[in-house]
């Protein structure tokens, strides 16, 4: 039986819910990352309150730091960063492109130097699931090997093959307890290589399945082209996560294509650089013009940062070096996307999705400054 159910359909979007051994979350959803276990600077609650029903955590990092011992004696990975909803992890695939210089990979699997001790981490897909379930994640991702963009055929190539066998693998030493278990295609930035990628990936039968190594450099066009590619090979009967990406555009572009779940780091990268995400456009709230700006960052969300502050206020805070500043402009930024995605959701219901996209696309390019409003 599908953990997915699909409410309403808008040509390939669509919305509905995921249902996971620890709860509901509805679909499209974004997922705020907690890499180290806790989403930067916020209380869990406070998550809760942006809107997300689902987050990300990092079983590399977790593993290493402080231990899988430390969490297994907390309760698990719920119990120790005191969230009650899903919990997906990521493997750590994507830290043998972002830490390169410090990985080592074989057919077996990879090996990782700390870069916290300079300890040696050995993972391998059975690892990967293994140390994921000693997590007690909710939604466990395979171990798979991207490539950078740029990466010749031939490396890309490996790589695929590599990932199908790892995505075998992982199959094979998932425990049944529950968790769901969601594979990984690639396939470089080849439209062919990443049709078979999926297509394997899709026949193995996973709970859910992913898009893989994208939107990590490439153009957004080849981006777009990769993604549809992969998606198209994809079953409609399962959640479909396209990983690493947080930005308003894109997300609806995906969404469109009939990819249900995403994550990035940027609502809360940007918060941390003064920046909030707004249907109009991000505001760079450092910049001298917001001095005396006594507006909220926007006055159609009710979030803690725009009920009560100001963009003066919120550029004082980061002028002055307050860890206030940061926390805010995150709640912000995360409710603009969690707002948006049921926007979206709202849209698909109304049969209007893709006059939906353009509006969102055309305000935030200055084609229309009246736009949507996001409920």
């Amino acid at each position: 039986m599908s953990c997915l159910i699909v409410e309403a359909t808008d040509g390939y979007a669509r919305t509905g819910c995921v249902t996971t051994r620890r709860g509901t979350f509805r679909i499209p959803a974004f997922m705020p990352v907690g890499t180290h276990g806790g989403v930067r600077a916020l209380h869990p609650d406070e998550v809760r309150e942006c809107g997300a029903e689902i987050v990300l955590s990092n079983a590399y990092h977790l593993a290493l730091r402080p231990g899988l011992d430390v969490v297994e004696r907390a309760g698990g990975i719920h119990g120790f960063m005191g969230w009650d909803g899903p919990i997906l992890t990521d493997s750590g695939g994507y830290q043998l492109v972002s830490l390169a210089g410090a990985a080592r990979i074989d057919n077996g699997g990879a090996v990782f130097v700390s870069p916290y001790d300079g300890t040696r981490l050995r993972v391998t897909p059975e690892e990967a699931v293994s140390i994921q379930s000693r997590l007690g994640a909710d939604v466990i991702m395979c171990l798979d090997q991207p490539v950078a963009f740029g990466a010749g055929a031939g490396a890309a190539a490996a790589a695929t093959a590599r990932t199908h066998r790892w995505a075998q693998r992982c199959v094979a030493a998932h425990p049944g307890d529950g968790a769901l278990l969601f594979g990984i295609a690639q396939g470089g930035f080849d439209e062919g290589t990443r049709r078979e990628s999926a297509a394997f990936i899709a026949a193995l039968g996973f709970d859910g399945n992913a898009v893989g190594g994208l939107s990590v450099g490439e153009p957004i066009a080849v981006m777009e082209a990769m993604a549809r590619a992969s998606t198209e090979e994809l079953p409609e009967d399962r959640p479909r996560y396209f990983m690493g990406l947080g930005t308003d555009e894109e997300l609806l572009t995906m969404v469109g294509m009939g990819i249900d779940m995403f994550d990035c780091v940027v609502p809360t990268r940007l918060a941390r650089n003064g920046t909030a995400l707004t249907a109009d456009g991000r505001l760079s709230l450092r910049n001298s013009v917001f001095r005396d700006d006594l507006r909220p960052i926007d006055d159609a969300c009710a979030c803690q940062a725009c009920a009560r502050f100001s963009r003066a206020y919120l550029r004082h805070l980061f002028t002055a070096g307050e860890i206030l500043a940061h926390r805010l402009v995150s709640i912000h930024n995360i409710t603009h996307l969690s707002r948006l995605m049921r926007a979206a959701a709202a849209a698909i219901r109304e049969q209007r999705f893709e006059a939906f996209r353009r509006e969102v696309s055309d305000r935030l390019r200055g084609r229309e400054p009246a736009g949507p409003r996001l409920n």
